[in-house]
């Protein structure tokens, strides 16, 4: 009987939409096609959303989730990120917070996998809220100037500057849990990738 890929589910379909979804808002937003624009990411943001109560709901939770997730979080930023960069050159310092907490969080996480061989936590609530305020700063500042012509820069500065603040805060979290995960004896936080794909591979060359 063949076993069912528990890979295969809906919240890790919804965090693959989020990456699918960065290409056509790229295109729109380059082409100043706001309001295309800002429903990509508004539904990026609504997948981002669901698809952890789908996973907690229904119990889906799977490794490959718990790296989809945060991939597709952080090249949907960055990309956001950028195109905020190129039209906002006076906020690159604030935008700089971002991208320098996300590669933080990159290398942490690869750091845990790779050589402490240590399970990453996954999305916590700070880091959600940082992202939920990052995409509404973004959607005002985009609507205003596409929509309405109007670009109000103390509004947007103030927007990113909480948000950034906020993202200093999540980091600061991830750090703690970053220090307890690397001094954890307990065994569910323990992973070696190698011995995992090695003992998914055995049973399957047993039947061929």
């Amino acid at each position: 009987m063949k076993t069912r890929n528990k890979n295969i589910n809906v919240p890790n379909a919804l965090s693959l939409l989020r990456i699918l979804l960065i290409a056509p808002f790229v295109y729109y937003y380059i082409h100043r096609d706001i309001i295309p624009a800002i429903a990509c990411l508004v539904l990026s943001g609504l997948s981002d959303m669901f698809d952890g109560m789908i996973a907690r709901r229904f119990d889906q939770f799977t490794e490959l989730g718990q790296m989809l997730d945060p991939i597709a979080d952080k090249l949907t930023q960055g990309t956001v990120a950028i195109c905020l960069a190129v039209d906002y050159p006076i906020l690159l310092p604030l935008l700089a917070i971002f991208v320098l907490k996300e590669l933080a969080m990159l290398i942490g996480g690869a750091y845990l996998v790779l050589k402490a061989k240590k399970r990453p936590s996954g999305a916590m609530w700070y880091g959600k809220v940082g992202t939920i305020l990052f995409y509404v700063s973004f959607l005002v500042i985009v609507a205003l100037k596409g929509i309405w012509k109007v670009e109000i820069l103390p509004l947007n500065i103030a927007l990113l500057s909480v948000t950034a603040i906020f993202m200093l805060f999540a980091l600061y979290k991830y750090f703690r849990v970053f220090l307890s995960l690397l001094r954890s004896v307990d065994p569910k936080d323990s992973i070696d990738l190698k011995a995992d794909i090695k003992a998914k591979r055995e049973p399957q060359e047993h039947k061929g």
